[in-house]
């Protein structure tokens, strides 16, 4: 492979992941913080190799199976981090109830039951209040820079009312979870089972001509197999570093928080799906830098697809194999109340989609609501603290029945061509 600028970036990600793969292979540990930027750092890097890999792979399958590919593969990192906080959390259910701790676990000790639901609802969040809204500012400024006139938004094509049409279904559906007392395993045949009809709906598009830049480009040159045997290498490589630092990273991340007096359940929420969502996002934003803006936006809710549907259907699995038994994964109030914030978050979002464009406008509100949580939190005195959530999913739920009420046309045409209307129609208009 040539060493061009692209190649050598490459290189660059692959060797970042090298200090984090000799510690985890080693056992060796420095110190948790410095231990949790380490195994950071090595996710980041393999994630980035997922994420050009499964670029480059829309050359051999077809574009709406390879942007669902694209989507399921970036997240790999954040499934592997979620999957080792509920297998603890299973072993913990199995030996000490439904509390998932000791009795003798020391004050501000998070549940691994806990810190399951936290990593998975920050990573919803995250991908949805700042890489929605990301991608509509940076084309809002390129445009404006080039001399555009008039309100900016981001339209989507017809064909992207596939996913979103989906992710209606599924979020309609995550909205009953946070009246249950688990997420079980009926949950998983549901959520789960509504990925596979999305899969086997976007397997119908027709064949493109992708756009690869960059690393994916480099791949995209050689020659068919020699290509397809750098995608199988690479992708085998940077499953194996995910594999190997993601237990270490979650343990580091935890103990950080125990040694640095942070709380566990912020940075598992927020740091974790940070350094696993970080190239995802960094992908959106390039394409929406070149102005590829439906590409940008179109993978980002493709990714919140596969996260709604196939992550939240998995964790009762591996929660029920850890456990020996068919107990579904526990919530306790809080955890109830970050689901259903997520779910309302995610509803709001759909409804701001319904006619396939998002306006500089609405995407400044996506982005206010998703701060306005830790804002709230700040200043709310402790004895009320955790009503901003209830109040914020008041407010989406709200915000998303007037949208929906007054784009009623809109949802109408996003059901018929998102579960009826046949691909190549889509396409062709």
């Amino acid at each position: 492979m040539v060493f061009t600028r692209a190649a050598i970036a490459l290189w660059a990600a692959i060797a970042v992941t090298v200090p984090g793969v000799v510690l985890g292979v080693a056992g060796s540990h420095t110190s948790p913080p410095v231990d949790a930027a380490l195994f950071g750092v090595a996710v980041v890097g393999a994630a980035f190799v997922l994420s050009w890999v499964a670029e480059a792979i829309q050359l051999d399958i077809s574009p709406g199976l390879a942007i669902t590919a694209l989507a399921l593969i970036a997240v790999l990192p954040e499934y592997a981090v979620d999957f080792v906080f509920t297998a603890e959390g299973g072993a913990a259910f199995a030996e000490h109830g439904p509390a998932c701790l000791p009795p003798d676990a020391a004050p501000g000790t998070e549940s691994s039951c806990g810190l399951a639901l936290a990593n998975m609802t920050g990573a919803n969040r995250i991908l949805v209040g700042v890489g929605w809204a990301v991608v509509v500012f940076i084309a809002a400024w390129r445009l404006r820079g080039s001399g555009h006139k008039g309100p900016t938004a981001i339209t989507l094509a017809r064909t992207d009312a596939v996913p979103l049409a989906f992710l209606a279904l599924a979020t309609l559906y995550s909205l009953t979870l946070p009246l249950r007392n688990s997420v079980t395993l009926v949950d998983t045949a549901v959520l789960v089972g509504i990925f596979l009809l999305y899969a086997v709906r976007v397997a119908r598009a027709p064949a493109g001509d992708p756009d690869l830049q960059g690393v994916s480009a480099v791949l995209g040159n050689q020659a068919k197999r020699r290509r397809r045997w750098w995608c199988v290498g690479l992708f085998a490589f940077a499953a194996a570093v995910i594999l190997l630092v993601a237990e270490n990273f979650a343990h580091a991340l935890v103990e950080t928080g125990t040694e640095l007096g942070v709380s566990q359940f912020f940075l598992v929420q927020w740091v974790a799906p940070l350094a696993s969502e970080a190239p995802e996002l960094l992908v959106a934003s390039l394409y929406a830098w070149r102005l590829k803006t439906t590409d940008a936006l179109a993978t980002l809710v493709s990714s919140k697809v596969n996260q709604w549907t196939l992550l939240v259907g998995t964790l009762p699995i591996v929660f029920a194999i850890s456990a020996g038994r068919l107990s579904g994964l526990p919530l306790d109030g809080p955890q109830r109340e970050e689901l259903l914030l997520t779910a309302a978050q995610s509803l709001f979002a759909v409804t701001l989609l319904l006619s396939l464009t998002i306006t500089v406008r609405a995407a400044v509100v996506l982005f206010g609501m998703f701060v306005a949580q830790f804002v709230l939190a700040a200043v709310l005195p402790a004895s009320i603290k955790g009503i901003e959530l209830l109040v914020l999913s008041g407010v989406y739920v709200l915000a998303a029945i007037v949208i929906a009420v007054r784009k009623r046309a809109h949802l109408k045409a996003l059901v018929v061509d998102g579960f009826r209307t046949p691909y190549r129609e889509l396409a062709d208009s």
